[in-house]
C-alpha cells in the first residue's frame, strides 16, 4: 500500500466510523477500487478504528472522565469507595458501558475467522448494508425518541450491546446497529447516537490493541507504516464528522443514510457483476 492509498483509507475512515453507512464497508469496497486492490483486512480495519476512536476520547473527554470517577467512587471497595451512590447516572453508566461490551467480545472471539474471512464477502456486505438500511428506516420513523440517556437501563445497555456486536459483519455499522437499536427502544437520535460512541470505546480500543500486539498479520496486509498513516488520517477527519454528526441528528432524519446504503448495496452488486470488484478480495481480506 502506498502512502497516498493509506491517506485515502485514513480518510475513508474518518468520514464512514460514525455515520450509520458503516465504515468497514467502505474500506472494504474502496480497498478493492485502489491501483493495488484487494481488501486491506479486518486487522487494517480495526487499526486505523483506534484513530477515528482517540477522536471520541476526545470529544468526549469530560463525560469520559465523570463516568469513571462516578463508576470507582460508587464501587463497595477501594480509596474512593463509598463517595458517590450506587443509584448515581454516571456510575450506572460505567456498568452498562462495561456489560454492553461483553457481547462483541465473546461474538468476535467465537467467530474470529469468519470475522476475517468469509463474511467480508462483498455478497454478505451489499446484503447487511440494504437489509440494516431498512431497519434503520423503520426504526427512525416509528420510534418515539423521548428517553433520554439517564433513563439507560441494564436491558437497554445489553440490547445496544447486541446491536453492537452484529457490526463485526461488514456492512452492518457499529453506530448504525446500535442506532437503530436506541431508536427502537424510544430514545432520542442524540441520545442513542452518543451512546453509541461511548459504547464503541472498550470494543474498539480492544480489538485495535489486540490486531496491532497480538495478533498475526496476514501476508499481503499493508505494512505498518501505510497503517499508521491512516491512523492519523482517520483520527483528524473522525474528529470532524463527530462534531457535524451530533448537530445533524439532533435536527435531520437518517432518511438520507437509509437511500445512501441502499444506492450504495446496489452499486456493489453491479461492481461485482461487472468484474471491477472482487468479491473475495484480492489480498488480506482473502486469507
Amino acid at each position: 500500500m502506498t502512502w497516498w492509498e493509506a491517506i485515502v483509507l485514513g480518510v475513508v475512515q474518518g468520514l464512514t466510523e460514525f455515520l450509520p453507512i458503516s465504515s468497514s464497508a467502505h474500506l472494504r469496497i474502496v480497498g478493492d477500487l485502489l491501483p493495488g486492490g484487494g481488501d486491506p483486512g479486518a486487522a487494517f480495519t480495526a487499526i486505523t478504528q483506534l484513530g477515528t476512536e482517540t477522536a471520541v476520547l476526545i470529544y468526549f473527554r469530560k463525560d469520559i472522565w465523570r463516568i469513571i470517577r462516578a463508576w470507582f467512587g460508587a464501587l463497595p471497595v477501594g480509596p474512593w469507595r463509598g463517595t458517590v451512590p450506587k443509584e448515581d447516572p454516571d456510575a450506572r453508566m460505567g456498568w452498562y458501558i462495561i456489560i454492553g461490551s461483553v457481547p462483541i467480545v465473546v461474538f468476535g472471539l467465537l467467530f474470529q475467522d469468519a470475522i476475517e474471512t468469509s463474511l467480508r464477502h462483498l455478497y454478505i456486505t451489499a446484503a447487511m448494508l440494504a437489509g440494516f438500511a431498512i431497519l434503520l428506516g423503520v426504526a427512525d420513523r416509528l420510534g418515539r425518541k423521548r428517553k433520554e440517556l439517564r433513563e439507560l437501563t441494564l436491558r437497554d445497555g445489553l440490547l445496544f450491546g447486541l446491536a453492537q456486536s452484529l457490526a463485526l459483519v461488514p456492512g452492518v455499522s457499529r453506530s448504525g446497529g446500535t442506532i437503530t437499536m436506541g431508536l427502537l427502544l424510544g430514545y432520542t437520535r442524540e441520545a442513542a447516537a452518543r451512546y453509541s460512541f461511548l459504547l464503541a470505546i472498550p470494543a474498539v480500543f480492544g480489538s485495535g490493541f489486540y490486531q496491532l500486539l497480538g495478533a498475526d498479520p496476514a501476508p499481503d496486509a499493508p505494512g505498518a507504516g501505510a497503517t499508521a498513516i491512516a491512523t492519523v488520517v482517520a483520527f483528524g477527519v473522525g474528529f470532524l464528522v463527530i462534531i457535524a454528526f451530533l448537530k445533524i441528528v439532533s435536527t435531520y432524519s437518517y432518511m438520507p443514510f437509509v437511500i445512501y446504503r441502499i444506492v450504495l448495496a446496489v452499486l456493489v452488486v453491479a461492481g461485482v457483476a461487472a468484474g471491477v470488484l472482487d468479491p473475495l478480495g484480492a489480498a488480506a481480506g482473502a486469507e
